[in-house]
């Protein structure tokens, strides 16, 4: 089952339990993916393709207990 809600930064941060402003960092030195959709020149990401980030970005290791 695909996920096609859209996210924003806000949405995005609170994933990854950073502040939007980090978020959008990443986007201005290339390390967020391209925005699948952009309204109203904001732009927005499916949840999908914030998942495959996270699980892609270096460090994201499985943890153990």
């Amino acid at each position: 089952m695909t996920d096609r809600r859209l996210w924003s930064y806000k949405d995005i941060a609170a994933h990854i339990r950073v502040q939007p402003d980090t978020v959008r960092s990443y986007r201005k030195h290339g390390l967020l993916p391209q925005p699948d959709h952009v309204e109203g020149g904001k732009p927005y990401w499916y949840a999908d393709t914030v998942r495959a980030w996270v699980a892609s970005r270096p460090g994201n290791r499985t943890r153990r207990d």
